[in-house]
Parts: C-alpha cells; structure tokens; sequence
C-alpha cells in the first residue's frame, strides 16, 4: 500500500520546517507554489498543509499564507497513527513484545465497545512497548472475534498491529474515540514498567473502527510518567490534540 501523496507532502514540508529551513514566524510559499513544485494538485496540498496545521506547526487564516509556529515535531490525534508510526517518526527506535494472546468471553464492557454480544469470544493483548530500549508503556486490548485471526498470526515482535493489519488483511482503522485519565500503577504494569507500585500512569483509552464504523478494538495504554505528553494546540479554526514525546526520552 502505497502512501498517500498529501502525506509525502506533508512529510517533507514537516522535514524543512524542523530542520530550520524554514524559520518560525516566515511564511510557507503559497498553495499554488507549492502544487507546482509537487507537481500536485491545489487540493492535495491543502490536505498537506492541514496536516501540519493539525500537528500545530504551522497556523492560517483565510485568505493568507501559512505562518510556521514552532519546529518541534507533534504527533496529532487529527492522524489516527499507531504508536509505532508516532513513535518512529518522532525519530525514536521502536519496539513491542506480545506478552499474552488469550481468546476469551467478552464482558459487558468489552462488548460494549465493540458492538458485540457480552460473552462473544474476543482476544485480550497484553502487551509491552519500548522506545530506545526502555519500557515506557503496558497495552491491553481486546480484538474483536472478526479481527482475532489476524492478530494471533503477527510475530511476538511485531512492531505495529495496526500496519500488519492494513497490508496483511486490508482492515484499516479510520476513526478513532479517545479518553485520556491517570491511574496508579497496579502490581503487573510496576513490575512490567520498572517502577513502583502505586506510581502515577497517564492511561489512554481508545476504540478504533473501519469506515464503516465496524469496532476493531477497545485498547487501554497505560504510560510511565515522564515517556510521553499529551497536549492541544488552540486555534479558532482547529483544537487538535497531540502526543509527544516526555523531555526523560
């Protein structure tokens, strides 16, 4: 599967603008500029530049050119990126390990979320992320009996489910609900994380869904404090919340 070339836009406006190239306060060229030089359509690189918008890089108004704001690199919650994709393209060295692959009834509140009958077999997920070779979050998820197949299949080292997923079976994530709350870190996720028990966790939850609205999984991250931060970008076009990565990394 083949990128889309909005994102290859994006992508290399994101490259100059945090490598300096363009300088924050400038202006980026033009919508018509920049479809020339990307041999692109004005639409496409609309899309592009609402990317950047999204990540809080850059700001608009009707009728002017963008304005950068800042060089340090956000991963929106406007993408419905995975972890990985985040994680990688904030320039850090990824890696996952599935701990537990266990087929079971679903409960009410997994069943819930997922649009399934409560005792519908499900699979639980536990497991474990690492950037640059640290723990830095625990991930439990439940798949929905449809998806199961496809995540039993991966590798115990498999970087990202939901890429494998998309170029393995053609289920693509395209909508995403997030709750954002902290949590004290119980026995498993301390002993898993190297910390305390009772150490304060930045835990998200999400569902995820096809284009249809068909439920793929109900997933909680839990996170050690200090790996990641969640902020939002005001504007009075748009309030993108995004992740980036905590100042111990």
């Amino acid at each position: 599967m083949g990128t889309a070339r909005y994102l290859e836009i994006a992508h290399a406006l994101r490259t100059a603008i945090v490598s300096g190239e363009h300088a924050v306060g400038s202006e980026l060229p033009s919508e018509s500029d920049l479809a020339t030089r990307w041999s692109a359509s004005r639409g496409t690189v609309r899309q592009a530049v609402a990317v950047l918008a999204a990540e809080g890089l850059i700001g608009s108004r009707q009728g002017a050119r963008s304005i950068v704001l800042r060089q340090e690199r956000r991963q929106s919650f406007a993408e419905l990126n995975s972890f990985a994709q985040w994680a990688q393209g904030m320039g850090h060295e990824v890696t996952s390990r599935f701990l537990r692959r266990v087929r079971q009834p679903a409960r009410d509140a997994e069943a819930g979320r997922l649009g399934l009958r409560p005792g519908t077999e499900v699979l639980y997920v536990l497991r474990l992320r690492l950037l640059d070779g640290e723990p830095v979050m625990v991930e439990r998820t439940f798949y929905a009996d449809w998806v199961a197949p496809v995540v039993e299949a991966l590798p115990v080292d498999c970087r990202s489910v939901m890429d494998s997923m998309a170029s393995q079976a053609g289920i693509v994530a395209h909508h995403g609900e997030h709750l954002i709350d902290a949590v004290a870190a119980g026995s498993e996720d301390a002993r898993l994380l190297d910390i305390r028990r009772g150490s304060p966790l930045l835990r998200q939850r999400h569902l995820t869904s096809t284009r249809a609205g068909r439920p793929i999984e109900w997933t909680e991250d839990r996170y050690r404090a200090g790996s990641v931060t969640f902020s939002v970008s005001n504007s009075v076009v748009t309030t993108p919340l995004a992740r980036q990565a905590g100042e111990d990394l």
